[in-house]
């Protein structure tokens, strides 16, 4: 199996789809797979690929998502590089001074009127493809970092104005929301207690339980010329069928994607792009609203602060080889590699039907490593209204059902087996293991990673080039570090289970 080919080993999450496991996550406080749809996505820092530079959400949004000092190639999209160059500059002398008589002024002045200098400029130049800020005729800066111009775009104006409008009106409908549950909400007390302990102003009160500012005027939309349609197009040129077409002036559909305000025809149109700006985001469980993925601050940094990949947490299955070709009804064995990835022993059963009791009730299990919530405030106004500031859960977990169907049944193993803690130092160790009485199944083992033989049968309706897919559940017991309350310090053990998917191949002929 090549790298870059695809897994055949995949993992259920908890909403049902198939990942490899180089792709998961793993809560610690569910404790449950997460995969990129399981989770909720943000913004950690805006940074520029190139410079390096970090730029603030607000800027970011002020100068749309770009940067201000470094620009795309229109034609390869490749980064753009200042160039220097000389310009040659007449810098005129001074006249004669007027103190001087009239002789001396008359008589002619060996020295000449200008002095020939030079004077450095810099352009844009792509060490890809040779393209030029000079091929479309933007003049050359005095400064690397210079003003160069960008290609406005003709409906700026009017993109300008329905921004204007529709935030009007989305202003308009918050202010009317807010207005009607203050109406419909009832008043607690008539003279009420806006006591400031714990840092909160009256407006931020006053915001909590719904009421409106009084010196808020009631907002309106603004008039704006609606669009007209027209049935007026223009005509085609008249040697548009006669001339001959010339492609290497003719844009590629992603030179006019790159600018999507005038989608240029020719190469002469266009204009270097500001380059984009990358994020760096972290990732949070949408059940209990911890972080799983949490980056470094800092563009040049590829740490994380938190890095919870079910790689590091859950074993890890390899597909390794069939021993015989695969022949629809005809006993089969598989051979898969397990690694234990964590600083514990683990004890891994394969079985064929979920197991009962392996997993641990979620709440239970919330309630244990929790972390302490208490009421942010205090305000005698706040108990009244019924106003709580304290996180909670924002989404709801919905189970979905696995589509991926096998074709193949499995012989479950007779019996469970460990897998000894990762132990980077035994990789360089040469001492050789003394034997011990291992189950069967197992092939050989070392370290961590033990090779065992799995039993199986392909479906007898399955036809040449059919794929056969294996499926079983691995029960595993993993040993939690998470402790936030002070009463608990020592690890505790859990039996989790993953279900597990193999594509093992194709029916032979």
């Amino acid at each position: 199996m090549s790298f870059m080919q695809p897994s055949p080993v995949k993992y259920a999450c908890s909403c049902g789809i198939l990942n490899p496991i180089n792709k998961l996550f793993f809560c610690r406080h569910c404790p449950k797979l997460r995969c990129g749809f399981c989770v909720c996505h943000e913004i950690e820092s805006h940074f520029c690929s190139n410079c390096l530079e970090n730029i603030p959400s607000s800027e970011a949004r002020h100068k749309k998502n770009c940067c201000a000092n470094c620009f795309d190639c229109p034609c390869c999209q490749h980064t753009l590089s200042a160039r220097a160059t000389t310009v040659p500059v007449v810098r005129k002398v001074e006249e004669s001074k007027d103190g001087e008589s009239g002789e001396n002024a008359a008589t002619p002045s060996p020295k000449p009127s200008a002095m020939p200098t030079t004077k450095k400029m810099y352009y844009l130049s792509c060490l890809s493809c040779r393209w030029t800020t000079r091929d479309v005729g933007i003049p050359d800066q005095g400064v690397a970092t210079g003003t160069w111009p960008d290609n406005e775009c003709l409906y700026q104006v009017r993109f300008n104005t329905l921004m204007e409008y529709y935030q009007s009106v989305v202003l308009q409908e918050k202010q009317e929301k807010q207005e009607f549950m203050r109406r419909k909400a009832p008043k607690q007390h008539k003279f009420p207690s806006l006591t400031d302990r714990t840092g909160l102003t009256v407006s931020l009160i006053r915001r909590q339980i719904g009421w409106t500012e009084k010196s808020i005027p009631k907002l309106k939309p603004i008039n704006i010329t609606p669009a007209e349609a027209t049935a007026d197009v223009e005509p085609l040129p008249e040697d548009i069928f006669t001339q001959p077409i010339n492609l290497r002036n003719i844009t590629t559909i992603a030179q006019r994607h790159s600018q999507p305000a005038d989608q240029p025809t020719t190469v002469s149109s266009l204009y270097p792009q500001r380059r984009s700006l990358w994020i760096k985001r972290s990732l949070r469980c949408r059940q209990c609203e911890h972080n799983l993925i949490k980056p470094e601050y800092h563009p040049t940094s590829i740490k994380y602060r938190i890095q919870l990949f079910a790689s590091y947490h859950v074993p890890e299955v390899v597909m390794v080889r069939c021993e015989q070709p695969l022949q629809p009804g005809e006993s089969n064995a598989i051979l898969l590699k397990f690694t234990n990835p964590t600083m514990y022993d683990m004890t891994i059963s394969i079985l064929d039907a979920p197991p009962k009791d392996a997993q641990i009730n979620a709440n239970a299990f919330q309630q244990a490593c929790r972390i302490k919530e208490e009421a942010v405030s205090s305000s005698p106004l706040l108990k009244a209204s019924g106003v709580n500031l304290a996180r909670q859960n924002s989404t709801r977990e919905v189970k979905r059902e696995i589509l991926e169907l096998t074709n193949a049944t499995i012989v479950a193993l007779e019996s469970e087996f460990v897998l000894n803690q990762r132990d980077d130092s035994k990789e360089f160790d040469e001492d050789v293991q003394a034997p011990i009485e291992e189950p069967k199944f197992i092939v050989w083992r070392k370290g961590n990673k033990v090779l065992l033989r799995l039993q199986f049968s392909p479906a007898s309706e399955l036809q040449p080039g059919d794929n056969v897919t294996l499926g079983f559940y691995m029960q595993y017991t993993y040993v939690n570090t998470v402790s936030n309350t002070p009463d608990k310090k020592e690890p505790t053990t859990h039996a989790l289970f993953s279900r597990i998917f193999i594509h093992a191949g194709d029916i032979v002929n």
